[in-house]
């Protein structure tokens, strides 16, 4: 899969160092320690999400997002302090190391029994996996394209609609009983593509599938109950609504989806199937 790797955000950071501006004045006193937002994130964090393991960078979408809720909250980048969790142990009810956590969790009534989520930061989009040999014989991020490719899929994936309703294909897709069924498929050329949730396909086209490489996305409103990412915290953390306020105003800026352009679009190479 080829990279193409986006500059730093550094517009998105102060230029000096900021201790709980006025502006931030809804985080004081519900932070961890005074005057620091800590955020949490995986051992190890994983590209396109936080870039060559260093989210103190701001490079990469989660590291990206996490500084911008930050500044909008009056943290500068040096009143940020990252720390490091399972993805699991974070997920457990009780006392937390961290203000909140981002991981790629997505938000479910299962897991907000247990810990707090915050408004949703990234909605996923569904990407078409595939290989370097399909791209070469000339597929494309078309929906003409698209048609003309052998499809497989999990009998039971929620990818059946959008391959039926938005790409359809021109032969019947194959149903398998799993992905690692659909996987080898796509390894033993038995098919040309399918359809994961994007964070799902950049795993499986840089360590699943030989060869395997990403064709295109399509815009998350395209999918059908798509997973939807929050900031994990503490259940009834009082910074909650702080972390939302910051949220609801990147995104009504823009900025949020500025910074999803730039990290998932760009900077994976993934091209949007219009």
């Amino acid at each position: 899969m080829k990279l193409i790797v986006g500059g730093a955000l550094a517009v998105l950071f102060t230029a000096t160092s900021v201790v709980a501006q006025d502006g931030g004045a809804c985080a004081k006193g519900k932070t961890l320690t005074d005057g620091t937002l800590t955020i949490a994130t995986g051992n190890p964090a994983y590209y396109p999400w936080v870039m060559n393991d260093a989210p103190e960078s701001g490079e990469g979408f989660e590291a990206a997002v996490a500084y911008a809720i930050a500044e909008k909250m009056g943290f500068g980048q040096d009143n940020v302090t990252w720390v490091r969790t399972s993805f699991d142990e974070a997920i457990q009810p009780g006392a937390k190391n961290f203000d909140f956590n981002m991981q790629q969790y997505s938000i479910t009534p299962e897991r907000e029994e247990m810990v707090d989520f915050s408004l949703p930061y990234y909605t996923s989009a569904m990407a078409v996996l595939t290989t370097q040999n399909v791209v070469d014989a000339g597929a494309e991020a078309t929906l003409d394209s698209l048609k003309g490719l052998k499809w497989g899929a999990v009998a039971t994936t929620t990818a059946i609609p959008m391959l039926e309703d938005v790409i359809d294909p021109s032969s019947d897709p194959l149903l398998y009983n799993d992905n690692a069924d659909v996987n080898a498929a796509i390894m033993a050329g038995q098919i040309d593509a399918a359809l994961y949730d994007l964070p799902t396909a950049l795993y499986l086209s840089a360590v699943v599938v030989e060869g395997g490489a990403l064709l295109g996305q399509f815009p998350p409103e395209q999918s059908e109950s798509p997973d939807q990412f929050g900031l994990l915290m503490e259940q009834d953390n009082p910074l909650k609504e702080c972390v939302d306020a910051a949220l609801t105003e990147l995104t009504e800026s823009g900025e949020l989806a500025a910074i999803e352009a730039q990290w998932l679009a760009e900077a994976t190479g993934v091209p949007v199937i219009k």
